[in-house]
């Protein structure tokens, strides 16, 4: 079982028009995540039809701060004025239980 001690939650509301450019940009970083060996979990959802989420799970802050830096955090963080109503949410957390299958 994966070692899983920090994770991420994300929370980003969407421009009025915007709502499908968001899920699928959120879509597409899927196969970004893929590629970083230190993202354990990573889920985009949906919580209401203007409003998206993403959970992440780390080992440890190291693995969390590369992908921070990486090419999804990067591009979040490039394309919130043109996508969001606000800046993302982000809020850093310890995990104290998890089941990943």
């Amino acid at each position: 079982m994966a070692d899983i001690n920090v994770a991420l939650h994300v929370q980003v509301e969407a421009l009025p028009g915007k709502e499908e450019e968001v899920a699928a940009f959120l879509r597409e970083g899927l196969a970004v995540v893929q590629e970083e060996p230190g993202t354990v979990a990573w889920f985009a959802v949906r919580l209401s039809p203007s409003t998206f989420a993403i959970f992440d799970a780390f080992p440890d802050d190291d693995a969390r701060q590369a992908h921070l830096a990486g090419r999804l955090g990067s591009a979040l963080m490039e394309r919130a004025d043109e996508l969001f109503a606000q800046p993302p949410s982000v809020e850093r957390l310890d995990v104290l239980a998890h089941k990943l299958s």
